[in-house]
């Protein structure tokens, strides 16, 4: 018989891991992988704490019948303590920044939650932050658990049995550097220390987001940047988490929030991976670091921590992403290859010798429908001629149709790339120049004026 689950319970963990081959550089020596945990049954990577904190707190008597769960969160870890809690028959209450994506929000609400939200940009110990406040729900809520995820050691401890060895089976123990960011601390400290003793020379890297005071903790031990706000969600933190273990941490580096979103967004749009900000920020944090090592092959491993469907009112909503300033306009976003995608999917490119007679390209404009075309010299290149160029010359019989057409070629051309932007094509125009472009098929493309108005306009 299939392999049946009995619980939704019983899907958390085992999640497949992928190697990237889209997003990472072109001829890079790396290998990328990431390691899919959105695809656990509650979206995201806390589901595994939450299951080990629960059940933990069970075994000990902690959490008792009836009991209501409370916690401080980002999201993420309240929405796995909220389908567990409601696997079990638990409460549970939340508290979250109020900068959190109403996704989660309506999320944890739907499992039954109660969720209130606290003022972003408070000190840790500020009474209105969510640490303070979930601290006092539990003091005045009677038969409750606080998770405190951010300092109970269920939470790296599950890492260290689940998440690390499922990443040294899946790589055969070929893995050179672990890329994470850090929250609670759990996932980098847990993973972490398992590869490290499985191979010491592995090396394990925070990706931290400007305003975090966790890169400052441990380059230098103390805070140099004061904390400032953020957009990133689930990573980065105010205050050093006692989960938070720097001795299994070898380096850190920052990825600012429109790399991160950038990022997620190109994770969707490239490699099919609907993914929230903070696999943005891993994957390029991963890219970031392994890129500067040019000696040797290396075996890199981050998260994808949690699903894009928590997301859509923001990083995935061009609305906010142009209000918060990190996307730019139509023209920088979007690439010759989405044009061409779009205003010239299946078309036929034609093109004419540069040997041929002024009469024969006049009939070659008539047969193929366009008013220019490519002049090849053999294989080569070497310009264009445009119906205009020829209309009035004929007219004032300055020239004959027995004339060559070399004459008339422009060769105001310039390749363009299919990853460039559409910033760089409206500058040639602009300055006379007509683009051409080779695709992925080393087919020939050109590209007008007219071309970039329709992707525009549509």
């Amino acid at each position: 018989m299939a392999d049946i689950k009995n619980s939704a319970l019983e899907l958390i963990g085992g999640t497949p891991m992928l190697k990237l081959q889209n997003i990472v550089p072109k001829n890079s020596i790396h290998n990328y992988y990431v390691k899919a945990e959105f695809m656990n049954p509650g979206g995201s990577i806390k589901d595994r704490i939450a299951l080990a904190i629960i059940e933990k707190a069970e075994e000990r008597g902690e959490l008792k019948p009836g009991a209501t769960i409370i916690e401080a969160t980002s999201g993420n870890t309240g929405v796995g303590l909220a389908f567990i809690a409601a696997v079990k028959g638990y409460k549970s209450i939340f508290v979250m920044p109020a900068k959190m994506s109403k996704e989660k929000v309506d999320t944890l609400r739907a499992y039954g939650a109660k969720v209130i939200l606290t003022p972003v940009g408070v000190e840790p110990d500020d009474p209105r932050s969510h640490y303070s406040v979930a601290k006092k729900l539990v003091e005045i809520t009677p038969n409750s658990y606080y998770a405190n995820q951010f300092f109970n050691d269920d939470n790296p401890q599950k890492h260290y049995e689940t998440t690390g060895p499922e990443i040294w089976e899946q790589l055969d123990g070929k893995v050179d550097v672990l890329v994470s960011g850090a929250g609670t601390g759990g996932t980098i400290s847990g993973v972490g220390k398992f590869l490290k003793e499985k191979n010491p020379d592995c090396k394990v890297v925070l990706v931290d987001p400007p305003g975090s005071i966790l890169h400052d903790m441990f380059h230098h031990g103390k805070v140099v940047t004061p904390p400032a706000p953020y957009q990133v969600e689930g990573i980065g933190e105010d205050m050093v988490p006692g989960n938070m273990h720097f001795e299994v941490v070898d380096d850190s580096i920052y990825v600012d929030d429109k790399s991160s979103f950038m990022m997620a967004r190109d994770a969707l749009k490239k490699e099919g991976l609907y993914v929230g900000g903070s696999a943005g920020t891993n994957i390029a944090g991963a890219i970031a670091y392994a890129e500067k090592i040019t000696d040797r092959s290396l075996n890199v491993v981050t998260f994808l921590c949690d699903s894009g469907n928590r997301y859509l009112s923001k990083q995935f909503n061009d609305d906010w992403m142009k209000e918060n300033g990190f996307l730019e306009s139509p023209m920088q976003n979007n690439s010759v290859s989405d044009l061409i995608a779009k205003v010239q999917p299946d078309q036929t490119l034609f093109s004419v010798s540069s040997s041929e007679s002024i009469f024969r390209v006049i009939e070659l404009f008539k047969e193929y429908r366009v008013s220019q075309l490519p002049v090849l010299d053999g294989d080569t290149v070497v310009g264009l001629v445009d119906e205009s160029d020829l209309l009035f010359p004929l007219a004032k019989g300055e020239i004959k149709p027995t004339d060559g057409i070399i004459n008339f070629v422009k060769d105001k051309i310039l390749f363009v790339e299919m990853d460039d932007n559409l910033q760089k094509l409206a500058d040639m125009f602009q300055d006379g120049y007509v683009a051409l472009c080779y695709d992925a098929s080393k087919k020939l493309h050109v590209i007008t004026k007219i071309d970039l108005i329709d992707f525009l306009s549509e």
